[in-house]
This record gives structure tokens, C-alpha cells and sequence, in this order.
């Protein structure tokens, strides 16, 4: 940590995932002599490769217009790079840095051949017309095309990137290779996507969720539970349907210009009316509490100011912080579950581990996203497609043994379940052993 300090101490969100990672796993590293011996960790923390690339494009005035795009290839120990684009004005490289780490465990902890990586771009898609959005991906991918492929780099959408920018990226990319071999994933049903892909990462997520319920008690189910969410988005979406489907309260959810208390709970015209103020592009939850009377719009306020049993941060890292946990504390929440990659400080989670509540972190709770990118690439690469009814129980077998997984690292001699380290031992030992099998590259 002291020699990554060094390097990139300007590299804040990149050091806090590597040093949950490595608190974590030092016992079990420790006893693995060979690990040291071959300086998994000091190979593991630095990513193979990074492409930082000029995107200069054309908006519909006629003006040039220049962003900066990356690809941050982590870790191909157990498969091809596998993990999304994020176009967002935040986008910098500790934060694609942070992301590409992240998702070197996650992929592991599906139990699918996928290594680890992340990209995107400084973009903003907000308030752009398809016209420019469709201009930027063609750029974007021009400069990034040769360095993808089905077997060495499949991206996927993230924040700012959905079904609309992975066709316009998937497009050029065919355009220019004259292959069709579905190196994106998230694409339309249409041209090799999968189903229920778009749900998916909400979807897992609550999967999980029932897991650490039945783990703590075989009868304990979501029926009749409050859940409160950050975000109105695709993640948001799909676990707010699922957690509705299978009987909790969906009492909040939350945008940056505040939260909707929403005490009666979500139908299904409220979690379509979720998407549409997605697609609205005006990032905010205020019109929600307009066309359905029975909900409250408080400005200013997160969800976790929302009294509630469950909490799932679906937004963006870092958004709950240890003053929001003592507040569900307070409130007598007793699981929080991330559903953002590292959406809660570190505060935040000391809390919850202090007040010995059920937590579990993002790498494991929303891996379902890429579990089903990864079940996307099987269909693409046997040129099949399969039902939704077979993705989804594809999908709960890869979150029941991730859970499993957790559990296993995770136990402690009192009972108490650490699904942080168990999470973090359980990717980082699939990985290291491949690394270690593969000599040093």
C-alpha cells in the first residue's frame, strides 16, 4: 500500500478497493508462501494495460467536439478482460482503475472464464440528441476496436451506456472488423443480446439478498420486509422489481435532488414509470411523487433517511457514508446489501460490521450483471439463444454459489458471516492460483 501511495496518490477510489481487498485476504495470503514467492499481490494490483485515446467528434451544430477515452485491460488470468464502458463526466482513471480491480474478483466469483477490465469515457450522453450519441460511439470505437475481441476484451455497458450506445458501438465495431462475433454484450435481442440482461444486475441482487436471509434463518423470506433504494436506473429498476415480485415494500427510492417516500410500496405502473424517468435525462425523482399521490417527495434527503428493514445502494461508489449508516442504524435497519460497485465508504461498512448487521459488498451482490454478460457470450459463441426462464435459473445457480463462496471464506469462529472477506478470499484465490499456474507473464 505504501509503494501504490507513492505511485498514485492522487488515485483515491483505485487505493480504497485495493486496500479492502488486501486487508482482507493478508491471513489467507500469509498462509500461501508460493503467493509471496511469486509477488501475486504486487502483480495483481497493477493492470496488465492501459489505453488512453483522443475522441474527437461532430455535435449537431456543426462543432468539433474532444473527449478522452480509456480501456483498462486488469487482469486475463482466468479469461478474456470482461467488464463495462462508463460514459460520465466523473469518468477519470482511478475511478476506471478502481472498477477494473473490482471486477477481476467479481468475474472470479461467478465461477465463468472472465477476467477483469473497464473503460469508457468523459462523455456526458445527457441532453445529446442519438444523432450525436451515435457519432461519439462511432469515434469512440474507431480508436478501440483493435484492441477487443470475443477472446481477448468483450466490453459492456455501465452508467451512460445502454442498449442504445452498445448498438451504435456494436455497429462500428462490425463495420470495421466484418465480423459479427458479439465482442459487446448488453446488445439488443434482435442482433445476439440476451434476455433479461437489462434486469439482471437488480435481479442477482436480490437473489442474493434471499440467500443471506435463508442463511440466517431458513424461514425468513422478503415477504412483508421495507426496502429502501438510491437510484432510479436500470439497477434500481430491476431490484425493485424483483424485491416487489417477491413481496417486500419498496418504500424509497432516491435521486441527486432527493427522495421518494413511497410507503405503499411499488406496482407495476410505478416501476415502469421508473424507466421512463431514466429516459427522461433530467436526473431527477421529483415528477414521481407528481403522478402518484399516494408517494412524497422530500428534496435534499438520500433514501437511507427513509425508515426501512433492507437498504440497497444501486447508484455510484462511495454514495453512502458512515452518517447514512448510523442513520439506518438508528432507524433499525438490519441488512444493507451493495448493489453499486463499492457503495458504501469505509465508514460506512465498519458501521455496519461494528453493529454486527447482515452486509454484503458489491463484487458479490451485483454480479449477476456479469454473470449474464458472461451467459451472453456462451449464446453468442454456440450461435443459440436461450429463454428467459433459462437465463434466469442459470443466473440464480451462479448467485447461490457465490454466496456459498462467501460463506465459506467469510465464517467466523463466533457465526458472524464477513461476506466482505469472504467475497475477497474467495475471487482473489481462483485468481492467484491461475496466476501462479501460468509462471510469470
Amino acid at each position: 500500500m505504501a509503494s501504490l501511495q507513492a505511485k498514485y496518490g492522487d488515485q483515491k477510489e483505485f487505493l480504497q478497493a485495493v486496500r479492502e481487498v488486501l486487508e482482507s485476504i493478508e491471513d489467507v495470503y500469509n498462509q500461501h508462501p508460493e503467493f509471496e514467492a511469486a509477488r501475486i499481490v504486487e502483480r495483481l494490483v497493477e493492470p496488465d494495460r492501459i489505453f488512453t485515446f483522443k475522441v474527437t467528434w461532430v455535435d449537431d451544430e456543426g462543432d468539433i467536439q474532444v473527449n478522452t477515452g480509456y480501456r483498462v485491460q486488469f487482469n486475463n488470468a482466468i479469461g478474456p478482460y470482461k467488464g463495462g464502458l462508463r460514459f460520465h463526466p466523473s469518468v477519470n482513471l482511478s475511478i476506471l482503475k478502481f472498477l477494473g480491480f473490482e471486477q477481476t474478483f467479481k468475474n472470479s466469483l461467478t465461477t465463468l472464464p472472465m477476467g477483469g477490465g473497464k473503460g469508457g469515457s468523459d462523455f456526458n450522453p445527457k441532453g445529446k440528441s442519438d444523432a450525436e450519441i451515435m457519432r461519439f460511439c462511432q469515434a469512440f470505437m474507431l480508436e478501440l476496436w483493435r484492441n477487443i475481441g470475443p477472446d481477448m476484451d468483450v466490453p459492456a455497458g455501465d452508467i451512460g451506456v445502454g442498449g442504445r450506445e452498445i448498438g451504435f458501438l456494436e455497429g462500428m465495431y462490425k463495420k470495421l472488423t466484418r465480423e459479427h462475433n458479439g465482442v459487446l454484450t448488453g446488445k439488443g435481442l434482435q442482433f445476439g443480446g440476451s434476455l433479461i440482461r437489462p434486469e439482471a444486475t437488480g435481479f442477482g441482487a436480490v437473489y442474493f439478498v434471499q440467500h443471506m436471509l435463508h442463511e440466517t434463518d431458513p424461514n425468513l423470506s422478503l415477504e412483508g420486509k421495507t426496502v429502501a433504494i438510491s437510484g432510479f436506473g436500470n439497477v434500481a429498476w430491476g431490484a425493485a422489481t424483483k424485491a416487489t415480485q417477491l413481496g417486500a415494500r419498496v418504500v424509497a427510492i432516491s435521486g441527486p435532488d432527493g427522495v421518494i417516500y413511497n410507503p405503499e410500496g411499488m406496482t407495476k405502473e410505478k416501476l415502469d414509470y421508473m424507466l421512463e424517468l431514466r429516459a427522461s435525462n433530467n436526473d431527477v425523482v421529483a415528477p414521481f411523487a407528481q403522478k402518484f399521490p399516494d408517494a412524497t417527495f422530500i428534496p435534499g434527503k438520500k433514501a437511507w433517511s427513509v425508515k426501512c428493514d433492507i437498504a440497497l445502494p444501486c447508484a455510484f461508489q462511495n454514495e453512502m457514508s458512515a452518517a447514512d449508516a448510523e442513520e439506518l442504524l438508528a432507524n433499525g435497519t438490519w441488512l444493507c446489501a451493495e448493489v453499486s460497485n463499492m457503495g458504501c465508504q469505509p465508514g460506512a461498512i465498519e458501521a455496519f460490521q461494528k453493529a454486527r448487521i447482515l452486509f454484503a459488498p458489491g463484487k458479490a451482490v451485483n454480479a449477476g450483471g456479469v454473470a449474464t454478460s458472461g451467459l451472453e457470450m456462451t449464446q453468442n459463441a454456440m450461435h443459440i439463444s436461450w429463454t428467459a426462464r433459462e437465463v434466469d435459473e442459470k443466473l440464480h445457480t451462479i448467485m447461490d454459489s457465490i454466496h456459498a463462496s462467501c460463506v465459506k471464506y467469510g465464517t467466523q469462529s463466533d457465526g458472524y458471516i464477513n461476506y466482505v472477506k469472504g467475497a475477497n478470499v474467495a475471487g482473489f484465490m481462483k485468481v492467484a492460483e491461475a496466476m501462479l499456474a501460468q509462471g510469470v507473464i
